[in-house]
C-alpha cells in the first residue's frame, strides 16, 4: 500500500526573527494544511530549510510535526544527507519518532555514481523498517538517479517504495515507469508537472504550492483520480502563474513570503538564503490574487 495518494505538502519551517524555530506558527501551518485537505506532510525537506537546520533541530522539528499531526494524515520525514552515515542517523531518529516514511534526497555535492547511489539507498533503507521514498532533484544535487537504478532499488530493497521525481525530464520519467512495471510509487516533485506525472502513473505530488494552496493542489489530484481530467487540467493550468512566481527565486524564498501574504508568519530565511527581491514579491502577490488566495 502506498504511503499516501494525492497532494503532500513539502512544508516550510517557520522561524522567529532570531532564527530559532517558531513552533507556534508551525502548529498553525500544520492545522491549516490538514483542514484544507492536504493528504500528507513532508517535513524537513528542501522547503523546510533542512540544509541549515542543525541535526538536533532537524530531529526536533520532525518529532514536533509527528506529535502535532497526531495520526491525522501521514508524515514523511526528510532525512537525506550527502553523508550516508548522517542519513542513517536521521532516518533512525525519524522512525523512532513515529514517521510513516522517510524522503531521502540523493547525496548532494559528492556526485555519487549509480553504483554509489545503490549502496547509499540500500544502506539507509536497511537501517530502518519504514518505507523510503527516493528524491531525485539533479538541478540541486548534481546527481541523477537513472531509470535502471531506481527500478533496481525498488525491486531489490523491500522498503524502498517510490520516488519523488523533480528531474523535469518527462522522457526519463516515462522510461523509468515503463521499466518499473508497477514497482515504483511515483510522485511529482514539480508543481507545474502534477498532471503529466499523474498521466505517467503517478500517485500524487510532493508540493511547494500546497503550502499556500492546499485545497487546490489536492483537487488537481483528486479530480484526475475521479476521471475528471478536464477539471484537473484546468486547475493545473490556472496554477501555472503562481507556480512560476513561487520559483522566481530559489525555493523556499518565495513561499515564505507567500505564507506571510496569507497570514502565516513563516519568518526569515537562514543564510545563505535571503529575502525575496521586491519585484518578485510583487509578482508573487499578483499571482496569488489571480489564483484567488488573497
Amino acid at each position: 500500500m502506498a504511503v499516501f495518494k494525492g497532494a503532500g505538502v513539502a512544508i516550510a519551517t517557520p522561524f522567529y526573527a532570531d532564527g530559532s524555530v517558531n513552533y507556534d506558527e508551525f502548529a498553525k501551518l500544520i492545522d491549516f494544511q490538514i483542514e484544507n485537505g492536504t493528504d500528507a506532510i513532508i517535513v524537513c525537506g528542501t522547503t523546510g530549510e533542512s540544509a541549515t537546520l542543525s541535526e538536533e533541530e532537524h530531529v526536533d522539528v520532525i518529532r514536533y510535526c509527528i506529535q502535532k499531526v497526531a495520526g491525522r494524515i501521514p508524515v514523511i520525514a526528510g532525512t537525506g544527507s550527502n553523508s550516508t552515515e548522517t542519513a542513517v542517523m536521521l532516518s533512525k531518529a525519524a522512525e523512532e519518532a513515529g514517521a510513516d516514511a522517510v524522503l531521502v534526497v540523493t547525496p548532494y555535492y559528492n556526485k555519487a555514481t549509480q553504483k554509489g547511489l545503490i549502496s547509499h539507498y540500500r544502506t539507509v533503507a536497511e537501517s530502518i523498517s519504514i518505507p523510503v521514498i527516493m528524491y531525485n532533484v539533479p538541478s540541486r544535487t548534481g546527481c541523477n538517479i537513472l531509470p535502471k537504478t531506481a527500478v533496481t532499488l525498488c525491486r531489490e530493497v523491500p522498503n524502498i517504495v517510490g520516488i519523488k521525481d523533480a528531474t523535469g525530464n518527462i522522457s526519463q520519467t516515462i522510461e523509468m515507469m515503463s521499466m518499473a512495471d508497477g514497482c515504483i510509487d511515483l510522485y511529482s516533485g514539480n508543481d507545474d508537472q502534477i498532471l503529466p506525472i499523474l498521466a505517467c502513473g503517478g500517485l500524487g505530488v510532493i508540493s511547494v504550492l500546497s503550502n499556500v494552496a492546499p485545497r487546490q493542489t489536492h483537487e488537481i489530484c483528486a479530480k484526475f483520480f475521479e476521471g475528471d481530467v478536464e477539471g484537473a487540467r484546468k486547475l493545473q493550468y490556472d496554477a501555472i502563474p503562481l507556480c512560476n512566481a513561487l520559483f522566481s527565486e530559489v525555493n523556499p524564498i518565495p513561499v515564505k513570503k507567500a505564507l506571510e501574504y496569507i497570514g502565516i508568519e513563516a519568518g526569515p530565511l537562514r543564510l545563505p538564503l535571503t529575502e525575496i527581491e521586491p519585484d518578485h514579491a510583487d509578482q508573487l502577490r499578483e499571482a496569488m490574487k489571480g489564483f484567488g488566495l488573497i
